[in-house]
């Protein structure tokens, strides 16, 4: 049995395949796997070298209620991670997962069931989430959840320096999706 985890807790939630839950000391390793070489630009800045650099980034994510473990239900193995950032009644959100389980629906299967708790358990009012305009699959996932393009923003950011030290800018998309929507489309 695992120790509990240091600092605050979720409330763990299962889905037909799937654990969400904090992440843990123990889960360096899963963290690694994917941020050794992160996929989505956004996630560089969270690049990890080797274990001395994942161990303090698990502890980090541990004592943090807005960074949430995505884990295989039978096994507790970590696939990736979502994140909501409170602003009030609005929530930032996001997600990051292992290549070698993309196309399998877990993002979704993922996103869906935080959507639910967060909109139908804390009453969150708007939810929003920022998609780099190459990032076709996490955009294809934002609307599959049901999320509406709000707004394209041009050289918005930078993630990465080209070979001169220059910032190179990149376009954002942000989606967003209201509890009222959220409730009309997922009526039972």
């Amino acid at each position: 049995m695992s120790p509990e985890p240091k600092g605050t807790s979720i409330k763990p939630i299962e889905t037909e395949r799937l654990l969400l839950r904090n992440l843990r000391r123990e889960d360096a390793g899963g963290l690694l796997a994917y941020l050794a070489f992160p996929v989505a630009s956004c996630f560089l800045s969270l690049t990890l070298r080797d274990m001395d650099a994942a161990l303090p980034e698990a502890e980090r994510r541990d004592a943090d209620d807005s960074q949430i473990a995505v884990c295989l239900k039978e096994s507790d193995q970590l696939i990736g991670d979502l994140f909501a950032h409170p602003e009030g009644d609005t929530v930032s959100v996001g997600w990051n997962f292992k290549p070698a389980f993309s196309g399998q629906g877990y993002a979704f299967e993922a996103a869906h069931a935080l959507f639910a708790d967060l909109f139908q358990a804390q009453g969150m009012r708007r939810l929003h989430a920022y998609v780099e305009d190459h990032n076709l699959p996490s955009q294809k996932l934002c609307e599959r959840l049901g999320m509406r393009r709000e707004g394209l923003f041009l050289n918005y950011i930078s993630f990465q320096e080209d070979d001169t030290g220059q910032p190179i800018y990149e376009n954002t998309m942000q989606y967003a999706l209201l509890q009222r929507e959220w409730a009309a489309s997922n009526k039972r």
